[in-house]
Formats: structure tokens, C-alpha cells, sequence
């Protein structure tokens, strides 16, 4: 079957948080032509953190529009039938159903998938990873049951589940191959004290280890085998180790891919009539001055609105500072910026305590960095350092009693 539409159409493939906001902001913006959105999952588009964060609570799940709001505006959705062609030629997308759907611009937001490990026990009951409703709800009947959960994997998804798993009462042990947690996202000294706050609340930390593989018994997880000979007992296995783009897509249609789908600063694929927006694209980040995948809602927002300023023909919004947040235990983490390899860290605080902020600086003394725990005032105004390039004094910075307008030059 092959559904066309005389108006212009707008094709999104991925009903993720990218795809849902651009879906919803081009109703906003009056866009008067079709618009389908296209998901593997049979749920409407929902928010992604909770599933990390809140998994254990009893309503985790927060949609990201109430279901009706797609009828009411007028989106038509293919939920739970997901397009697994694309023809740019002829400038349709082939659903898994058989449905063509003509497109006069396709949006592709198909978001990435959890990194999978090559371990002898890999396929047991009780292996799980974290990405969808189905592998969240898993996880947390496993919590609710008081299981035991080894976590392979020092990221902040795993440190976000160890610590809710935590508060619960759940035995935790996080094992990560690097000499520390958030080895490629973190500065040592927050990864030193998170660390220490994940150990001072029970949960077992084991870095500079290796899994050798995953046991069982009557074809359920038993435990971790670890390198050195090391056995950690447990019921539950979670595997958060990355994850990579679902781009097979875009390659498949001769898109130009490296890291993930990419795209320019207006969210423009190679093909003009084709946008991708998301966790899958990879790009050159105006503040960052490199090629960049970012996984975070306020980068697919940011793309979301790109997307839809080139459908609706209005000016792009200004690059954003990219940042994210975490939640472990009563920490309230926010991050913006990237560490490089050659900046300084000044701590302003004390990393011992649940109040400090990190600031990461250049050469010429700017700051393109900051990470804060239960900090807002500093995230802020490091954000507009960043943004805005502004010199700072490492003295003012580094003093608590200092108010930050006063360190910049």
C-alpha cells in the first residue's frame, strides 16, 4: 500500500524524545502539512532518563505528550511498525508492514541501541541492558524482588541504577574495566567522589577489572566471572557498557556515516531532502570546535528545533552549549561542556561534601567545562563562561565566598 498526500509530508522515522518534539513542534509552529512518525516500540514517544533514574518507583514512566495530543493535531502514527527501507530516489519509506509513505522531507531520528558484550553467558535469563519501557520494567521487577545486581559498567546509566537500586536495599556491585567510573565522560576528581559517595551508601565498586564471563545455573545468572578469578554472586546481570548508533538505515541508503548519520549545524544530511536529528547523528559542534555523538535530551531538542526551522523555512536557533544531567541518590548532577585533555581543573567547594562545582579551563584561561553536584548557581553561570568564552580569574573561581560575576575579566 502506498499512502501519498497532495500537501507536503514529513516523514519521522524514530517516535524517540528527538522524533516526538520535532512531530510537536512543527504543530506548534503551524506546519500545515502531514506528518508521520514511525517507531519500533508500540508506546507514543516517552522520556528516556526516568528509565535509569526512576525505574524503581511506581510510576516511572512519563509520556512525553498525553496520547491524544497526536490525534488531536492531526500526526499520524505508525507505532510498533518501524520503516526498514528507504528510497531516496523516489523519496519514500517502506514500513516493516509494507506501507510506502511519499515523503516530501524524511526526518530520520532513530536513535542509538545498547552495546552488547561478547561474553561466554551473554544469553542467560536475568542478562538485561537498559533502553525501552519493556527492558526498564524488567529491571525494576528485578529490584522490587530484592535481587542481587552486578552492573557491568561504570557509566552514568549504571551508577544512575546502582544508586536507585541502592535505595531500595539491593545488594550492587559495579564492575568497570577502566582504573575509574565515567573514565570518558568524567574528570578524575568527580569520578573520585562519586565513587565515594556510591561506596559510603553500600554499593560495591570494582574498577581495573575484567569480565571473563557470565555464569549460571538451570540457564539463569548465577554471577560474574571476573579476570583475576574473582567470582561476584548475583540474580541479575546489567550491561551498560555504551551504546552505538542506529544508523544501518542511512547507510543502507547511501547516506555518508561515520560515527552515527552525518549532519550540519541545520541537521542536513548528505541528501537535502533528508534531516536527522538525535542520538544517531554525529556533528560538528560550533562550541566544541570537533566532530561530536552526543546522547543527551537538550542535544536532540536542539536538533528537534534545527529540524523544524528548515522544514517551516524560518532562521536557525543558535548553537547551544551542550550539557547533561544525573541523578544518583540525592545528588543532583549537571554538566556542560567537554573536557579536553589539556585543561585545568579548578574545584570550587569541597568534592568531599554534597556541594561543589568543578571548572575546567583552557590555556588562555576560559572556561569549556563545568561539572556540578547539587550546584545550580555555578552550573549556570559556568554554562554562560562557556558560551560565551569569558577569561576568568582561577583565584575568584577556586573561592566559595567569591560571587562567580566577580571572577569573570
Amino acid at each position: 500500500m502506498v499512502t501519498s498526500h497532495a500537501s507536503p509530508t514529513v516523514v519521522i522515522v524514530g517516535a524517540g524524545h528527538a522524533g516526538g518534539t520535532l512531530a510537536g513542534m512543527l504543530r506548534q509552529q503551524k506546519f500545515g502539512g502531514r506528518i508521520v512518525l514511525c517507531g519500533d516500540e508500540t508506546h507514543p514517544p516517552y522520556h528516556r532518563p526516568p528509565l535509569s533514574k526512576k525505574y524503581a518507583d511506581d510510576e516511572f514512566v512519563q509520556w512525553l505528550k498525553p496520547e491524544s495530543f497526536y490525534a488531536d493535531n492531526e500526526i499520524d502514527t505508525l507505532l510498533g511498525d518501524p520503516v526498514s527501507r528507504i528510497d531516496r530516489d523516489a523519496r519514500t519509506a517502506t514500513t516493516v508492514s509494507g506501507t510506502v509513505l511519499e515523503y516530501t522531507t524524511l526526518v530520520l531520528a532513530t536513535g542509538a541501541a545498547p552495546r552488547t558484550l561478547s561474553l561466554p553467558g551473554s544469553d542467560l535469563e536475568g542478562v538485561l541492558s537498559l533502553r525501552t519501557l519493556a527492558d526498564a520494567t524488567m529491571l525494576r521487577e528485578a529490584v522490587h524482588s530484592g535481587s542481587a545486581l552486578a552492573i557491568i559498567g561504570g557509566g552514568y546509566v549504571g551508577l544512575e541504577v546502582a544508586a536507585s537500586a541502592r535505595a531500595r536495599g539491593c545488594d550492587v556491585t559495579v564492575i568497570e574495566r577502566e582504573d575509574r567510573v565515567l573514565a570518558r565522560v568524567a574528570s578524575r576528581e568527580l569520578s573520585t567522589a562519586l565513587t565515594d559517595f556510591h561506596r559510603n551508601r553500600g554499593t560495591r565498586i570494582l574498577t581495573g577489572a575484567e569480565v571473563r564471563g557470565i555464569t549460571g545455573s538451570d540457564g539463569r545468572v548465577a554471577g560474574i566471572e571476573l579476570g583475576d578469578g574473582t567470582e561476584i554472586a548475583c540474580d541479575v546481570v546489567l550491561v551498560g557498557v555504551g551504546a552505538i548508533p542506529n544508523d544501518a538505515l542511512a547507510r543502507e541508503s547511501g547516506l555518508e556515516c561515520l560515527a552515527g548519520i552525518v549532519v550540519d549545524g541545520s541537521a542536513h544530511t548528505s541528501d537535502p531532502h533528508v534531516l536527522a536529528i538525535g542520538d544517531v547523528t554525529y556533528r560538528l559542534h560550533d562550541t566544541l570546535g570537533k566532530m561530536v555523538r552526543l546522547e543527551s535530551i537538550p542535544s536532540a531538542v536542539e536538533q528537534a528545533k534545527q529540524a523544524a526551522a528548515v522544514i517551516m523555512g524560518a532562521p536557525l536557533p543558535p548553537h547551544e552549549v551542550p550539557w547533561f544531567w544525573s541523578d544518583q541518590f540525592d545528588l543532583k548532577m549537571k554538566m556542560a561542556g567537554m573536557i579536553g585533555p589539556d585543561t585545568q581543573p579548578i574545584l570550587r567547594g569541597d568534592a568531599s561534601a554534597t556541594s561543589f562545582a568543578l571548572f575546567h579551563l583552557d590555556s588562555d584561561g576560559i572556561p569549556v567545562a563545568v561539572e556540578t553536584v547539587n550546584a545550580a548557581g555555578e552550573f549556570m553561570a559556568g554554562k554562560k563562561f562557556i558560551g560565551n568564552r569569558t577569561k576568568v580569574d582561577r583565584t575568584a573561581l577556586a573561592d566559595p565566598a567569591t560571587p562567580l560575576r566577580e571572577a569573570a575579566l
